[in-house]
């Protein structure tokens, strides 16, 4: 199956939800070699990831993720792309910080650098933040200050089966 996703994203073609939901659930399962795996990634990164792609590896992933259990009728998911290649400042932390002054619940994800200069995870370190606080404490901060950190390692595990071949290719996945 990862074979043949990797053959037709080479081709240019997209994959549909479903294809990319079953490539990345064995991906994240550990059960892909990783050049099979690096090359899925960069196929994908060449041709350009469509919306679908996007869905089905989001689909996977949640089936694996901890899940953030909060009361607030709605809560904002804040992520960044993992370096936008223009050198600037971690937009999406800043954002979090001021969306969740404004009033607006916020559980800001991130990770330590892998393709830019800092991470979330890095700039909310140097503030302080333990970014590496267990599930309860990250619900607790959601609502009892309405923003909290879900530092991408503790919350979808089964990353780490994929978290090397990313950190090597250099470039957001």
């Amino acid at each position: 199956m990862l074979e043949d996703a990797i053959a037709k994203a080479e081709r240019g073609a997209n994959l549909t939800a479903e294809e990319c939901e079953q490539v990345v659930e064995t991906i994240i399962r550990g059960q892909s070699p990783e050049e099979l795996v690096a090359r899925f990634l960069i196929a994908l990164h060449v041709k350009g990831e469509t919306a679908q792609e996007i869905a089905g590896a989001a689909r996977a992933m949640r089936r694996h993720m901890l899940a953030v259990e909060t009361s607030h009728p709605c809560v904002l998911d804040i992520v960044g792309t993992g370096g936008d290649g223009a050198g600037t400042f971690n937009i999406s932390t800043a954002a979090a910080i001021v969306i969740a002054a404004a009033g607006v619940p916020v559980a800001k994800h991130g990770n330590r650098r892998i393709t830019s200069r800092t991470g979330s995870a890095d700039v909310l370190a140097e503030l302080g933040i333990n970014i590496e606080a267990p599930l309860p404490v990250v619900i607790a901060c959601l609502q009892e200050l309405g923003i909290c950190f879900c530092f991408a390692p503790l919350l979808h595990p089964a990353m780490k089966n994929v978290a090397e071949v990313r950190r090597k290719l250099g470039h957001p996945t």
